[in-house]
């Protein structure tokens, strides 16, 4: 009998699992039983969150150039004083599901030219390197429903140097590193404030907020700290002329005469209130109530762009005048607008010392003691029940410092959850209260004008709060396997929300990102699907239902649109690899040229067998799908023959005397040549790989009986079924990849002088540190290894995978080879640096899941391997985990985006899966 074994997929790592569809067990700890309360986004505890974005200028949203170029278009120059259309920005802020009030953070050192109210970084074309966040901050601590989070920020007490960066950034050219806030001598000494703003929810819709700032430089030093209220502009655009309002409430209209507030007022929303607390010294004395200081959420066309008048008196940068440039005029004496805030002002903090402000936002009107003893006490409640949470999903056995990494990358996934809307088709239009957009926004070719179905307003797991403040297709998919372990609902409904039909193109294309939603990402929706569906317990069929009948649609538009002549090789693009080829894989070729890939085919493969993993699931319950189940079992053959073969034209993607795959270029005379780059690309093979489930014998026999009819009538068709024999009986794998090349791909990638690093596999091997040249059609072109940053403006610049380790793929690449060892690669035993002798397939899994846990902990002086080269030395740098976007392919270093926790967050996932507790 052929027994089919359990699959690589880790079930849930916590003491328990979900016991109903959605919903979490509330006997668990008592955010679980919040979780139960409100699994859907609309509901009460999940109304309130940190949906305010980092960065709203600069993005495609926003946008309303000719020439597409949305850096230019909004600049972080007239932020400060130019209305939103799509959505806010601010320093540490929260706002409501809808993002129609926000709630954000202003500072002034005395020194800077404007308020500090948001992140500041270069853009594409000013960075050397592409896109840049010049700040410092981290997400420090969160829970699934934002009943308790922390966030802290890093701000010099000089004057910000924004023109020393961009000007220096300028200058340098690709070859050499960014140039940071550190470099520029600003945070010298450690003159800086550390200011942290916590969040502990008393209710849905009862927010406490304590704001600390504390002096680490050696020297007395002024701040002005100023919380932010405001609503979103949706008056503006001749759409909806109603108008919120807040008003400013302060002594004899409060019970409590210490005390400031603000009145927000919302035909939507509701009545809220925002009450501040007196500054006070450290024995809680009185020393001063903070100023309400109101204006409009509008812009400054008269200051931005020369207009006559402004559509209000007091427009958005009225505050910002105010404090910064003393003019009085600038906000409105009636304590009436759009927008607020409750200046403090701190004199001459000394070294070392800390001060704090208390504030609460509370629907409908204050409470009558917002502070007393009862304020504190939730956050201490909230604090506990974020350890108890977290004590219960990260493993018993987990050591303290993995246990910390785990629960700072879950808080930066939590806090990288951010409003997200976009109208396709109202943004190509144009509003009625604005001038019309140029008729090349609409043109054929135009940007995403072949996308005006889509149209969001929803929470969303972002990639990075700043550099990437907009999701993408295949780091959502990753993000979700990490938010399944703490809020699997979520991670459900963000999987659905991208296959729903106003997001996924009629044709099946999910989107990639909002650059360009036609470009094509990996597709891993599936994978992640199951993934989900396994660490909630299982407990959830209907999910995988709703999902699967979407992916449907999906893979056909695969098959349809990147398989051009029908040989099951696929044609994918760029796939999300930005520079990784010899030339750009997303441009067109030349006419009649196409690229026959090695990764396009391979994800397709891993495509296959996911389906069908969770085709055979559904199988399960209902016959129905047993048909589905036999089509991806098929097609996955059909590509596994193509692979193990030949390619569509008699050339391999395998080279047997290099013991690698490699895509092949075939031109309009159908002559074909493979291009020999031993990269990331030539080890995607190996994730095609799924160990059959041991009850699919016994309870599905149609399917069982396909197979055997399949190995009875058409042996040659079943290229990528494989049968082994184990002490337990016999087992059948599904592989791409047999075992003698699973056995010469791992020599490769086992080597210290490729793809092994300390810290993962790099994503093109170590042997190109002197380039690569290559006659490709008689064009010369150039491969080389690049550990750190691109040297080249290919994509941007701003990415690069010709060395770094990228950790999504090494997640994959060490759960797929796994499998292997599970399967008809059991009784292999490759050499390991480190190892005496040769050792399993899962040793060699568990070397590279710890190599890639390995960048965060703390090495013998306190530094992380994985933190930026920027960040300094000691616990005030150390202390907090940073997670970068990838990492230096030879000393760990994190690159890129200095806070994509988002795929990173993966490492959380490594720490709290057990792979032994894989259930089939």
């Amino acid at each position: 009998m052929i027994r089919w074994e359990t699959d690589q997929v880790p079930s849930s790592s916590g003491r328990h699992s979900a016991t109903e569809p959605g919903r979490e067990d509330p006997a668990r700890t008592a955010e679980h039983a919040r979780l139960a309360e409100s699994p859907a986004s609309s509901d009460p505890w999940r109304l309130w969150g940190p949906y305010l974005a980092g960065r709203q200028w600069g993005t495609v949203r926003e946008d309303y150039s000719a020439d597409g170029d949305a850096w230019s278009n909004f600049p972080f120059e007239q932020a400060h004083a130019r209305a939103y259309r799509w959505g806010e920005d601010g320093l540490g802020g929260i706002c409501d599901r809808y993002g129609f009030l926000n709630f954000g953070l202003a500072l002034w050192n005395g020194q800077d030219d404007r308020l500090k109210e948001r992140l500041f970084g270069l853009t594409n074309p000013q960075g050397n390197h592409g896109e840049d966040v010049k700040e410092y901050w981290w997400a420090v601590d969160a829970t699934p429903t934002h009943s308790h989070a922390e966030w802290l920020y890093r701000y010099p007490q000089r004057a910000f140097p924004y023109r020393d960066l961009v000007a220096e950034n300028a200058r340098r050219g690709r070859d050499q590193p960014e140039y940071e806030l550190a470099d520029t001598g600003v945070l010298a000494e450690n003159r800086f404030f550390d200011v942290s703003i916590r969040y502990a929810k008393a209710g849905p819709e009862d927010i406490c907020i304590r704001i600390t700032v504390t002096n680490h430089g050696p020297d007395a030093a002024d701040l002005h700290l100023l919380p932010q209220l405001w609503f979103r502009n949706t008056w503006a655009w001749g759409r909806d002329e109603r108008r919120p309002v807040l008003r400013r409430r302060e002594g004899g209209e409060l019970v409590e005469p210490d005390l400031v507030a603000v009145e927000a007022d919302h035909e939507f929303l509701g009545s809220y209130t925002l009450v501040g607390d007196a500054q006070r010294g450290h024995s809680g004395a009185l020393v001063r109530l903070p100023q309400v200081l109101v204006c409009d959420n509008d812009t400054d066309a008269v200051a931005l762009f020369g207009a006559q008048q402004n559509p209000s008196q007091y427009p958005k940068d009225g505050i910002n005048r105010l404090v910064v440039e003393g003019d009085s005029a600038a906000v409105n004496p009636a304590g009436t607008g759009t927008k607020a805030a409750l200046w403090y002002q701190f004199c001459q903090i000394a070294p070392g010392a800390s001060e704090s402000v208390s504030l609460r936002l509370q629907a409908g009107p204050p409470p009558d003691r917002p502070f007393g003893a009862g304020f504190n006490a939730v956050f201490a409640d909230r604090a506990s029940e974020a350890d108890h949470f977290y004590a219960d999903v990260v493993p018993t056995d987990t050591s303290a410092v993995d246990a910390d990494i785990a629960r700072r990358a879950f808080a930066g996934l939590l806090w990288g959850k951010q409003l997200y809307r976009y109208s396709v088709t109202d943004w190509l239009a144009g509003d009625p209260g604005q001038p019309a957009p140029p008729a090349a926004r609409t043109a054929r070719g135009a940007r995403n004008v072949e996308w005006p179905h889509l149209d969001l307003a929803d929470v969303l797991s972002m990639p990075d709060e700043w550099e990437y403040p907009w999701f993408a297709s295949w780091d959502l998919a990753f993000h979700c396997v990490t938010l399944a372990h703490i809020d699997p609902a979520f991670a459900k409904d963000q999987l659905v929300l991208l296959c729903r039909e106003w997001t996924m193109h009629p044709n099946g294309q999910l989107p990639a990102y909002e650059w360009a939603f036609g470009d094509v990402n990996p597709p891993v929706h599936a994978w992640a699907a199951w993934q989900v569906y396994c660490i909630d317990g299982r407990a959830d069929p209907e999910f995988l239902m709703r999902v699967f009948t979407k992916l449907l649609l999906n893979f056909s538009w695969w098959v349809n649109r990147k398989d051009a002549d029908g040989s099951n090789l696929f044609e994918g693009g760029f796939l999300g690899m930005d520079n990784i080829g010899l030339f750009d894989r997303s441009a067109p070729l030349p006419s009649g040229y196409r690229l026959e890939q090695s990764d396009a085919t391979s994800w397709m493969a891993f495509y296959c067998l996911s389906m069908l993993r969770i085709a055979l699931e559904l199988a399960r319950m209902d016959s129905v799908w047993d048909d589905c189940a036999t089509k991806f079992l098929e097609h996955f053959c059909s590509i596994a023959q193509a692979v193990s073969t030949f390619g569509s034209h008699g050339i391999s993607l395998w080279d047997e005397p290099d013991g690698f795959f490699y895509d092949v270029l075939v031109g309009p005379d159908e002559s074909c040549e493979r291009l020999p780059v031993r990269s990331m690309v030539g080890l995607l093979p190996l994730l095609a790989v799924a160990l059959a489930p041991d009850w699919v014998a016994n309870e599905l026999p149609d399917f069982t009986a396909r197979i055997r009819w399949l190995q009875k009538r058409r042996p040659q068709a079943l290229q990528g079924l494989m049968q082994s024999h184990g002490a337990d009986g016999e087992h059948l794998t599904l592989s791409l990849v047999d075992p003698p090349r699973v056995n010469r791909l791992l020599v490769r990638a086992l080597d210290e002088a490729e793809f092994l690093s300390p810290y993962g596999l790099r994503s093109l091997s170590a042997a190109y540190r002197t380039p690569f040249n290559v006659d490709v059609e008689g064009h010369q072109t150039s491969i080389g290894y690049l550990p750190a940053e691109s040297d080249s403006g290919l994509f941007g610049g701003n990415s690069n995978w010709r060395g770094p380790v990228w950790f999504p793929v090494n997640v994959l690449l060490a759960d797929a080879i796994r499998t292997h060892g599970r399967g008809a690669g059991a009784e292999l035993r490759v050499p390991i640096p480190g190892s005496a002798g040769s050792v399993s397939l899962t040793e060699v899994a568990d070397t590279l899941h710890d190599r890639l846990i390995a960048l965060f902990r703390p090495d013998a002086a306190g530094r992380r391997p994985g933190s930026p080269r920027d960040l300094g030395d000691g616990p005030l740098w150390q202390g907090p985990v940073t997670f970068s976007e990838y990492f230096n392919g030879d000393t760990g270093a994190g690159l890129g985006a200095s806070h994509q926790t988002g795929w990173t967050a993966l490492v959380a996932h490594l720490i709290c899966a057990r792979p032994d507790d894989a259930a089939g």
